[in-house]
């Protein structure tokens, strides 16, 4: 499709479809105004004019004026020019020429103030602001058939649309109007009437479906129209023109023949179907009227029925409020009896909690001289443990006794036999094992002397011991020797879990580990500090079997 076939469907679709002679006033739905210039009353006749080169020909008359300016050429006004002395004019062939000095502009916008400036362009902003409503008037009514609400302080005015159907058949028939725009600005204290337009609806021109179809410029105080297929205007003031009802009644075909139009019978029964609505509308206005009188006689039995009514619905409301607060009481009785029987039972409560507090306060001083007398024996069994622990240490010492070697720093021995810290290279096995059997044995007597429980089990078996490792989750095997196998790393790990065991009993204590891989140097620290002390150092108790110690003190 081209571009010419595209305007002229373009200009079909913005070709109204209500005729010139077909629009009444029931299809006028809105009135809108654009560019809209007040322009205020004088305050005084003007009688002459204000033109400074003109005061001293006022007496001329127009005629002599003509006559003038036949023998005179146009100069341009002194009010704009460079005001030039007579003899400057002559002078100018002997002087030189000079540049012209430009006239002073007064015009206000060249205030170099700008708070100046943008105060002149606000005023002269709002006056062209103005409050507007305008009033629509039909021949033969004395008041107007509309009037619009006020649009305040708009130089563009749009109005609410409106039905004017509402005013009868007789207005919304008519196709002439009179409308009258009443504009007020800041200045006036009253509305001023500034367009009357006595306008045939027939005359008005199509700007097109809507105004931003609309590109031409709208001259000032254009009145646009809005009818139900477009928006209409009165650019110009030609008169309606008239169509014949045979040319409006018939239609041009291509070949010359005329189609007829609507027949009479057809017309006859639009009149009698008009003749019936109206009909209609005057008897929905009778039985309106009859229908307020019925009502306006029977005010008093209505009104009597409604207090009736009322008073049942603020009865039902009443007892509606009622049940609900009855319903509330009964809530709060329900709870005032639980709150009593939770106060009543906390009273017995704290009754007999008096009671046991003064039975146990009758006993306090009695607890209180055994508590002293245990505190005491407490004390007493401390100091006896910690001198059986120290007996007990060096015990173990005389049993195991772990030497250093000379001219080797941290290397000591245990029961004469060298044991490495933890570097096993070049070693004999068979001694090795042996220092690990002791070793092992000895830390495992201490775990029960000292209540500590291992985090990795021993079997103290000589030179043949072994250790467990419950803890991790990732190995194979649970069990590693405490001897040299083919498998180095599992006895390097083996004696690792030894050392662990001997920190872990050292933190028990409250002892610090320098390193951990020191194994005899550990344990001799540990047990130095068992067996130190003042004290005289307690006798071993006579245990065993009684019979036994009672046969040993027989001859």
């Amino acid at each position: 499709m081209d571009k010419d076939t595209e305007h002229d469907i373009g200009a079909r679709r913005e070709r109204p479809w209500l005729y010139a002679w077909n629009r009444r006033l029931r299809h006028l739905q809105g009135i809108s105004i654009r560019n809209l210039v007040v322009t205020p009353p004088p305050t005084r006749a003007r009688t002459k004019t204000i033109d400074d080169d003109d005061i001293p020909n006022t007496l001329k008359t127009p005629s002599k004026i003509l006559s003038q300016s036949d023998n005179h050429s146009l100069h341009p006004s002194r009010s704009f020019t460079d005001l030039k002395s007579h003899s400057s004019q002559h002078d100018n062939t002997k002087e030189p020429a000079m540049r012209s000095s430009r006239r002073r502009s007064t015009l206000f916008w060249n205030d170099p103030n700008p708070r100046t400036r943008q105060v002149k362009l606000e005023d002269i902003t709002n006056s062209r602001m103005a409050d507007t409503f305008f009033s629509l008037h039909c021949e033969g009514l004395n008041e107007p058939v509309y009037i619009s609400e006020t649009v305040d302080r708009a130089n563009n005015p749009n109005f609410r649309s409106f039905d004017l159907n509402l005013c009868g058949p007789y207005v919304s028939r008519m196709d002439e109007l009179t409308l009258r725009l009443w504009t007020k600005t800041g200045d006036m204290s009253e509305f001023i009437l500034l367009v009357e337009l006595h306008l045939n609806l027939r005359s008005l021109q199509f700007l097109g479906k809507t105004l931003e179809s609309f590109h031409q410029p709208l001259p000032a105080n254009s009145i646009l129209f809005h009818f139900p297929d477009g928006v209409y205007s009165n650019l110009t003031d030609l008169p309606p023109v008239e169509t014949s009802l045979q040319t409006a009644g018939q239609k041009g075909t291509a070949g010359g023949t005329a189609l007829p139009s609507s027949s009479y019978d057809a017309l006859m029964k639009l009149a009698n179907l008009d003749e019936c609505v109206q009909d209609a509308l005057a008897t929905r206005e009778k039985l309106e009227a009859q229908i307020s009188s019925i009502l306006q006689q029977n005010e008093r039995s209505l009104n009597v029925a409604s207090d009736a009514a009322a008073a049942q619905e603020k009865l039902a409301l009443t007892k509606q409020y009622v049940a609900m607060e009855r319903k509330r009481v009964r809530t709060a009785v329900r709870r005032k009896e639980e709150l009593i029987a939770s106060i009543k039972a906390r009273k017995e409560a704290m009754e007999q909690g008096r009671n046991a507090q003064e039975k146990t306060r009758s006993h306090l001083p009695e607890a209180q001289e055994r508590l002293v007398s245990s505190e005491q024996l407490l004390e007493q069994n401390e100091e006896d443990t910690k001198g059986q622990l120290r007996r007990i240490a060096e015990d173990l010492l005389t049993i195991y006794p772990i030497e250093p070697i000379p001219d080797k720093p941290l290397v000591f021995t245990i029961a004469g036999l060298a044991l490495p810290n933890s570097t096993f290279e070049d070693i004999d096995r068979e001694v090795v094992a042996a220092a690990l059997g002791h070793t092992a044995h000895l830390v495992y007597l201490l775990s029960f002397y000292l209540s500590v429980h291992l985090p990795y089990s021993i079997n103290a078996n000589g030179s043949t011991s072994f250790i467990q490792d419950p803890i991790s989750a990732s190995l194979p095997q649970r069990t590693y020797p405490l001897y040299p196998v083919s498998v180095q790393y599992r006895f390097e790990y083996a004696v690792f879990l030894l050392n662990k065991d001997i920190e872990y009993i050292l933190i028990k204590h409250g002892l610090r580990v320098l390193d951990i891989r020191h194994t005899l140097p550990n344990l001799k620290y540990l047990l130095y500090v068992l067996t130190s002390g003042d004290s005289v150092i307690p006798a071993r108790k006579a245990g065993g079997v009684r019979a036994l110690v009672a046969g040993r003190s027989t001859p």
